[in-house]
């Protein structure tokens, strides 16, 4: 299967650029596998397509400020560093800009002294493994110059000073309110980037789906670049996921196993709940508990065991999630809704409209 099936054109004007002033105030294009086809509707619409125990599944993690802005200490050169997945040991598996000057062995200050990492090895993939401490340390660079004593709390505290919010290249204005790149029910630190999907709900939104029957249970993936890098194999199978953190606990299987087996749909909110779910669940389509870490690679001709649906955004072309939902609708169906939603001005990626796929 070749990556180039899995490309589209978008004018740039349709990647929006900030989220709307309302959450919930975003379209939502529908689309019915079994009917072949589309509607065109707002996201409060979603309550109008869920019957009585139809079990929605979200991702709780929570962005972390991620990228910080530095300096070598040594030579005072400008680098921009961003965590990508904790190693233990406040040891972060990171990229850095420019990479080239950032050698094993390198001095890095942040926030004018507030934090101080020290380079200790290169990965495979051209990123760093960074070791932070807190304190500045002497000019020299010398080993025993290194600071010591930092513990995670005053980690986190620092990071929420001195980091940003890592938002994806394609969005070009922070936005005024940070909160807004994050779900209003996120709860545990970990992801480099936000479960989209899940932006447009509100709590009045999720009080409705209750009302209506609905049940609304939580899993955790720790979202990484990984999941949104493009696929630069040209043969899709030969792409490598980057493994990412997830938990699935007892309660949240116990009740969508419970869905599933009265014949109620499994609804995943976001592509990164659908890879949790699909990571523990049986032959069967029931989901076991459990932490670990995921690779899975979902593309066409995949059989989904967990889920029923899926309430997504619009994706990048060439990328792991096209795939995921071109596996899910199929790649042509996917397709010629993309080009509808182009036709129709949607507004597409992080801060973009949403697609509900029954």
């Amino acid at each position: 299967m070749d990556i180039n099936e899995f490309n589209y054109y978008l004018p740039p004007e349709l990647i929006a650029q900030e989220p709307l002033p309302q959450r919930d105030k975003s379209r939502l294009m529908v689309l019915d596998r079994q009917m072949n086809r589309l509607e065109h509707k707002y996201f409060p619409d979603l309550i109008n397509y869920l019957t009585p125990g139809n079990v929605l599944v979200f991702n709780e993690t929570k962005v972390i400020p991620a990228r910080l802005y530095g300096r070598k200490v040594n030579g005072g050169a400008r680098v921009e560093v961003l965590l990508l997945q904790e190693r233990g040991g406040l040891r972060w598996e990171v990229l850095v800009r420019p990479a080239r000057r950032v050698k094993v062995g390198s001095l890095l200050t942040f926030g004018n002294g507030l934090l101080t990492g020290k380079v200790v090895e290169e990965t495979a993939a051209g990123g760093r493994i960074i070791e932070f401490q807190n304190g500045e340390p002497q000019a020299s660079g010398r080993q025993d110059a290194y600071p010591t004593g930092l513990c995670h709390d005053t980690f986190k505290a620092s990071l929420e000073k001195i980091g940003l919010m890592p938002l994806p290249p394609y969005i070009k204005k922070y936005p005024a309110d940070p909160a807004r790149y994050q779900t209003v029910y996120a709860r545990q630190e970990g992801s480099v980037a936000a479960p989209t999907a899940g932006l447009h709900f509100t709590p009045e939104l999720l009080t409705q789906i209750k009302e209506k029957g609905g049940q609304v249970v939580f899993v955790l993936l720790h979202v990484g670049l990984g999941t949104f890098q493009p696929v630069r194999k040209k043969i899709v199978s030969c792409h490598q996921m980057h493994s990412e953190y997830f938990s699935v606990g007892a309660d949240a299987a116990e009740v969508i196993n419970k869905g599933r087996r009265q014949g109620k749909r499994i609804i995943a909110v976001g592509t990164t709940t659908v890879r949790c779910l699909e990571t523990m669940a049986l032959e069967s389509g029931e989901v076991k508990s459990g932490a670990g870490w995921t690779d899975l690679f979902i593309y066409p001709g995949y059989r989904f065991k967990a889920i029923d649906g899926l309430v997504t955004n619009f994706h990048l072309p060439r990328s792991t999630l096209l795939l995921m939902v071109s596996a899910l609708a199929g790649r042509e169906k996917i397709l010629q809704a993309y080009q509808e939603a182009i036709k129709q001005r949607y507004r597409f990626y992080s801060f973009g409209d949403a697609m509900l796929i029954l």
